[in-house]
């Protein structure tokens, strides 16, 4: 992709305005947090108190507004800390250029990297860096440190304590991930009945496994409906696949695919019915057309082998997933000490090393959150130095701005800028024109404050866009109540955006970290763990009076999460202005589909594992203890762009074939499994 088609397509995405579900009850929840600070330090302190105290429960309550499977209240304590700790800090430094200039390098960088733990902890770092940065215009006394440093916390105190007092929808974002999770198995069921081997993405059954995470105190309280769905979901799924397909399900044309046809389409009425029951915590209403399609009828088409074998299993979960979501929505799972059927959620203390770890594992030069934090750090430390030079009254803005608009990746950081420059100047022309035809005095803007912060909050998930012409608007009339001048304050916040955009434009630009040479590591950890994944259905099916659920678990896990780690590398090296330096998209995205099928050939042969008094299957034994070197030397040559070689799996499947096995599913399945790997190969020319 050329620059000005990568900038292209930045500005585009920037500027695009999503239609996304509003949250007013929240968004009022959270704008009565500002409004309670505000309305205290304007009662009890004076404006100029009002308006630096105000960014803790502004910040707050932006924290609460992420996706993330933390309680709410520890997310808005979590900010408020960290904004105290950071405006104390700069409060000591500020009187001293060179300190302050040192600190804001350090605790930049140290921001920058907390995005190796999470999109969450790196808002948090982003923002604990702009109360820095404003910090800079306050005073500078400790004592006055200290004071505004309680204020902040107090901020996020109030929004955690709101929180608490006022609840929305609890257990809403569980409810929400795992009726995604359902939904998207119905939409699998639908499409199978066109496509027998139509791709499913497992994203929102990953999502579903997160949210489930719970503390122990958490697992008293869940609701019946949350406990039980989401295990189902993920044994629905390859029962489905295994269904449709033609090779080991029902055939491709006749009575029994019209029989096949029939149960996806009521298994995808079933489980919408389960979603639409647990998003809105209701009894689970089944139409009866769909009840009679899962009854075995006594004449008609009939399935036959692994496809009867399928349909039972699909017929059995189906029932299971209804009675267990139409459960009273108010009653309870007792927890008890023998069981452990929630997934435990470590405490806050016990994510400190784990967090440790992640950090260390980004201390390395080919990182791109390491880059993105030396990014960063040059940046603010820039812009600030830059700012201390012009005449502006709010020079800070500029790296403000580059602070807030920077991401670890291209995409993000060039789209963020512009959207960020277009909602400023919009809000800045709508605030400055209320502000001088109204002339509203402190407690009048102060309203107008919270009028867009309720905006804020409301419109927060339609865009970059909109969230900062909102923020514009609200800090116009948020320095209204101090009475500065509108027209300083709108010409100052319009050209330091348009600087600190820039800055942050050319840092990526000259200090770059390419997502596109990633590709075929990223690549080779796909096809390493879909590898495991594979050994281990393999070896249920060798040794089946061995066979270790929770191994092949975990290696489904691992296959997942390397797939979403090449979704993310391979959306992002879509949009970088590089060539591809040896490996094209076009041959990326053939490669993914040959992975996703191969991920889907080994999820039907784990539909099909044997029961513990089952006869191993010799063959499988074998062909497995070849696949696994093959595996290996193939994970090196996607990574060094040498050609792959499954000349051995070949010949060890062709005597297995030959031996007699050929009607069962694992021989078939490998065969699958086989022909994907030959398809990756073909996708992935040796490099010159």
């Amino acid at each position: 992709m050329t620059w000005s088609r990568a900038l292209k397509e930045a500005a585009r995405s920037g500027l695009t305005i999503e239609r996304a579900k509003l949250t007013p009850l929240i968004a009022i929840r959270g704008t009565a947090g500002v409004g309670v600070v505000i309305g205290l330090c304007l009662w009890q302190g004076s404006p100029a108190l009002a308006v630096s105290s105000a960014f803790g429960a502004f910040s707050s309550g932006i924290a609460t507004f992420q996706r993330s499977m933390r309680p709410r209240p520890v997310l808005a304590l979590a900010v408020a800390g960290a904004l105290a700790v950071s405006t104390f800090l700069g409060y000591l430094a500020a009187a001293h250029v060179v300190a302050f200039v040192l600190l804001l390098t350090g605790w930049t960088f140290l921001a920058g990297l907390a995005w190796a733990i999470g999109p969450v902890s790196g808002l948090i770092g982003t923002q604990t860096v702009a109360i820095m940065l404003i910090t800079v215009t306050l005073p500078t006394s400790v004592l006055g440190a200290l004071q505004h440093a309680a204020l902040i916390a107090f901020g996020g105190l109030v929004q955690a304590t709101l929180i608490v007092l006022f609840p929305v929808r609890p257990w809403g974002i569980q409810r929400d991930t795992l009726a995604d999770a359902l939904a998207a198995e119905a939409d699998y069921a639908r499409r199978l009945r066109h496509d027998p081997v139509a791709p499913f993405d497992p994203a929102p059954l990953m999502d579903a496994r997160l949210a489930s995470a719970v503390t122990p105190r958490q697992a008293k309280r869940r609701p019946v409906q949350l406990h039980g769905p989401r295990g189902l979901a993920e044994r629905v799924r390859p029962v489905l696949a295994s269904l449709a397909d033609p090779v080991v399900g029902a055939s491709l044309e006749g009575p029994e695919r019209d029989r096949a046809r029939e149960l996806l389409g009521a298994a995808a009425t079933v489980l919408d019915a389960v979603a639409h029951a647990v998003r809105h915590g209701k009894p689970v209403r089944l139409p009866p057309e769909a009840m009679a399609a899962l009854e075995v009828p006594a004449t008609g088409p009939m399935l036959s082998g692994p496809a009867r074998r399928a349909a039972y299993r699909l017929i059995s979960l189906l029932a299971d997933a209804v009675e267990l979501t139409d459960e009273p929505v108010e009653a309870t799972r007792p927890t008890t000490t023998a069981e452990r059927g929630h997934l435990l959620r470590p405490s806050v203390p016990r994510l400190v090393p784990v967090a440790l770890r992640a950090l260390r594992r980004e201390a390395r030069w080919s990182s791109h959150i390491f880059r993105h934090a030396l990014r960063v750090a040059a940046v603010a430390a820039a812009g600030y130095l830059l700012a201390t030079t012009l005449h502006f009254g709010h020079g800070y803005w500029a790296p403000l701005a580059s602070v807030m608009v920077m991401r670890p990746d291209f995409a993000q950081t060039y789209s963020r800028g512009v959207a960020r420059f277009a909602g400023t100047l919009v809000g800045v022309t709508i605030a400055g024109a209320l502000m001088a035809l109204a002339h509203p005095g402190a407690y009048i803007s102060a309203v107008l404050a919270l009028v867009c912060v309720f905006l804020m909050y409301l419109l927060m998930r339609t865009g970059f866009s909109v969230t900062s012409a909102c923020i514009a608007g609200y800090v116009v009339f948020l320095l209204g109540i101090v009475g500065a001048g509108w027209e300083q304050t709108v010409q100052e916040r319009v050209v330091l955006t348009l600087v600190g955009g820039i800055l942050a434009m050319l840092s990526y630009a000259l200090f770059p970290a390419w997502e596109t040479p990633r590709l075929r590591d990223r690549l080779a950890d796909w096809l390493t763990a879909n590898g495991r994944y594979a050994l281990a259905v393999l070896d249920g099916h060798a040794r089946p009076a061995e066979r270790r659920p929770r191994q092949v678990r975990e290696a489904l896990l691992d296959a997942r999460a390397a797939r979403a780690a090449w979704e993310v590398s391979e959306a992002r090296a879509e949009k970088e202005p590089v060539r591809h330096r040896g490996l094209s998209l076009h041959a990326a995205r053939t490669a993914s589909a040959t992975l996703a099928t191969m991920g889907r050939v080994t999820m039907i042969l784990e539909a099909h594992l044997p029961d513990k008094d089952a006869e191993p299957s010799p063959g499988a034994a074998v062909f497995a203890t070849a696949l696994h070197p093959a595996l290996d030397r193939a994970a090196r040559a996607v990574r060094d762009g040498t050609p792959l070689d499954w000349s051995g799996p070949h010949a060890v499947w062709e005597r297995w074939n030959a031996e007699g096995e050929h009607t069962g599913v694992a021989v078939r399945a490998s065969e699958l499994l086989l022909d994907a790997l030959d398809d990756l190969a073909e996708a992935l020319p040796p490099d010159p």
